[in-house]
Order: structure tokens, then sequence, then C-alpha cells
């Protein structure tokens, strides 16, 4: 009841907020905890998991008291896609210029870390390209499906087929019929 509250100095104007950066809902110091759907819970820094705009608008909305359930997302992972975030806090990466002009991604102008970052195993990268889609991270989702786009550039559809283990179902017949339809992709 006698407790006053303690009012902070006016800010200079154009200084930003003490709680730049963090969701309206969170005290300084305050850590978010996701849970895999592995039930793993991972305590971060508001910084690091509001760079999922799905997380952000989850605190924004209901704050951030209890754990936020990531029912889609595997804990090998989120424990990725969390040092992904840690490492871009701060430090967006330069967007990926489209098309693609070479096969390495470091051509292209994605860093080295980004570049070692999506070197993976198919499987994990196809996780990761779900994970960032259903997290809403923009950033992430394009270098990984750039990343894809990269195994793919330059490939024959037979090429393509055996580096994703794709079974080619079409009838010799439906295959012509196609090629014949999209004859101006390889032309261009």
């Amino acid at each position: 009841q006698g407790r006053r509250r303690r009012r902070r100095p006016p800010r200079a104007p154009g200084a930003p907020a003490a709680n730049a950066g963090r969701p309206a809902a969170m005290a300084e110091g305050e850590l978010l905890k996701l849970r895999s759907s592995q039930g793993e819970v991972f305590e971060v820094e508001p910084s690091v998991a509001c760079m999922s705009t799905l997380i952000k608008n989850m605190v924004d909305d209901s704050g951030c008291d209890e754990e936020i359930p990531l029912p889609n997302v595997k804990t090998a992972i989120l424990s990725k896609v969390l040092d992904y975030c840690r490492h871009h806090k701060g430090n967006p990466p330069e967007e990926i210029a489209k098309p693609l002009k070479s096969t390495n991604l470091v051509e292209c102008g994605v860093s080295e870390w980004d570049t070692s970052f999506v070197n993976t195993e198919q499987e994990e990268l196809f996780e990761m390209i779900l994970a960032a889609n259903y997290l809403d991270i923009k950033c992430l989702l394009d270098l990984t499906c750039a990343k894809v786009a990269s195994m793919i550039k330059g490939k024959t559809p037979e090429e393509i087929r055996k580096q994703f283990n794709i079974i080619n179902d079409f009838t010799p017949e439906e295959e012509a019929q196609v090629r014949e339809e999209n004859r101006w992709c390889e032309d261009a």
C-alpha cells in the first residue's frame, strides 16, 4: 500500500525505449520458456526468441508467464534454430539475391557462418525449413530454401530425383508431354 512507483527520467527525443526489442509484456531479465515437441524446455532471451513472429505474437497476446509449446519443432531442430537466432540477434543477415547466381552460397552474398550453418544433412535441412516456416522466421526460411535451390541449380530432372530420392512415377508418354509443355524453361 505504502509503496511508491519509481519514476524514470524522461527519454531524450529519438532515444530507444528501455525495453526496445522486447515485447511489451516482458520484464527486463526475464527469459521465455519454449517447449519442443519432445518436451524439452529451452530458456531463451526474448530478443532471441522473438525473431520468430509466431513467438512474438504469442508473447504480445498472452504474456510470457507460461511455457510456449512448439508442437511442430523437435528438440534438436529447435536448438539449431535458436543458435541461428542468437547469432543474428542484433545482426540481421543480408537479403539473399534471387535468383541465385551460383551454387556456392558465399558467391551469392551469404555469410560464411550462414553457409556453414546450412551445410547439413538433407533431412535436418528440410526440418529446419519446416521449423522456420512454422515459427515465421523469414531470414532463416530464405536461407534454408536458398540452400535447397543451390542443390538443384543446374541439374537435370534425373539428377534432382537422385539427389532427393524422388521416384519418377511418370509414364514415358506423360514425361514427354511435360517436357514439351515446359520446353520454354530449358530454353531460358
